[in-house]
């Protein structure tokens, strides 16, 4: 079979067209890695905050160390991945209000934290825990 000149410009144009459209999808998928990269980054960052605080801590501390909840949840109780809420602090004062993902080897629940940052010391209104499946909360607060 003879190559018309034709069919040689065809052939040439349409792997041209093909390499474009790779180089396209390429820089579109790489686009779509930037921006979900750069959304996971923002989010890891904001979670590492809020687990890193002081008030996160403490308030994981109490429930992981009280007996009711051990016996609840079963030991060792665990915090889970995403904690929820909002944290602000200015200087040495500040609001805390947390819904901490709890768990051990006898079920799960949600740690519920409220608080108030003053001269540099937090102050617990709420401190609880909901074990899943079970009425009522258990208070971590001293009476």
């Amino acid at each position: 079979m003879m190559d018309y000149p034709e069919d040689k410009k065809t052939s040439k144009n349409r792997r041209q067209l093909l390499w474009l459209a790779c180089g396209g999808l390429a820089l579109i998928a790489l686009c779509i890695f930037l921006v979900v990269g750069g959304a996971a980054g923002i989010v890891a960052t904001v979670f590492g905050s809020i687990k890193s605080s002081d008030v996160y801590q403490s308030a994981l501390t109490e429930a992981m160390t009280d007996p009711d909840v051990i016996n609840a949840l079963g030991e060792p109780v665990k915090a889970g991945l995403i904690p929820s809420g909002s944290i602000s602090v200015e200087n040495a004062s500040g609001k805390a209000s947390l819904s901490i993902p709890v768990s051990g080897p006898k079920g799960k629940g949600t740690l519920y934290v409220e608080a108030t940052k003053s001269a540099g010391t937090w102050t617990y209104t709420t401190l609880e825990v909901a074990v899943d499946g079970q009425p009522g909360r258990i208070g971590l607060l001293a009476q």
